[in-house]
């Protein structure tokens, strides 16, 4: 936790204030028939994005304990299956570093303000969402693993030996085609593949869910 007051130490509404403000919209200055000026405004379509703080330092992303906006597929494929960061909401943000369990437990024998117990809720709803996206893992965990093995095709050479190597990207790439899921592939653990046969993949979908998927290498 000291990590992350050090990386919380300035003033978290002003954060707030500058990651909620409405993006500014693209205006076009058109003429009409009466030659009077019309402005037309196209307002840009919204990104899907996600305020998380880091839970540890992320190569090309930022540090332990830094707060981010980041795409929303990247938290859901990459960030959260390893664990290395967690939504943020506006009212937890208030209490950081203080943890909602340390506030009450200072409160212990009074009566609990109102902050508290919406605090408290706030908490309970995120901890709903870990485990539906928990489960949603499951789920796609149990897909990969009964619908037998990928097939991979390689240009073959002596014996049984490949000419170059399998991929976590083609394995990627792979799941994509056949089950339309997009995975990140740096969440895929490949043993060295140079030869035909058949392969085990592990694919970290959750902190708490690895699937195994099986490939089967064969020579065109």
């Amino acid at each position: 936790m000291a990590s992350i007051a050090a990386s919380l130490s300035w003033n978290s509404s002003s954060w707030l204030y500058n990651h909620t403000q409405t993006k500014p919209m693209n205006e076009t200055i058109i003429g009409t028939d009466r030659g009077l000026p019309m402005v037309v405004t196209a307002q840009k379509k919204a990104k899907k994005t996600r305020k998380i703080i880091l839970k540890e330092d992320v190569v090309d992303v930022g540090k332990k304990g830094q707060l981010l906006d980041v795409k929303a597929g990247f938290y859901r494929n990459f960030l959260h299956p390893t664990g290395k960061a967690q939504i943020v909401t506006p009212l937890l943000l208030k209490v950081m570093p203080k943890t909602v369990s340390e506030l009450l437990t200072a409160w212990q024998g009074t009566a609990v303000p109102c902050q508290a117990r919406e605090m408290k809720m706030e908490e309970e709803r995120i901890e709903a969402e870990k485990q539906r996206v928990k489960e949603e893992a499951q789920q796609l965990a149990l897909i990969f693993e009964t619908v037998g093995a990928f097939k991979v095709k390689r240009k073959g050479g002596k014996g049984k030996q490949i000419f170059g190597t399998v991929t976590a990207q083609d394995l990627v790439d792979i799941i994509k085609a056949q089950l339309q899921r997009d995975v990140d592939k740096r969440i895929v653990s490949l043993p060295e593949i140079r030869e035909t046969g058949e392969y085990i993949a592990e694919l970290k979908l959750h902190p708490d869910v690895t699937a195994r998927v099986r490939l089967n290498i064969f020579a065109n």
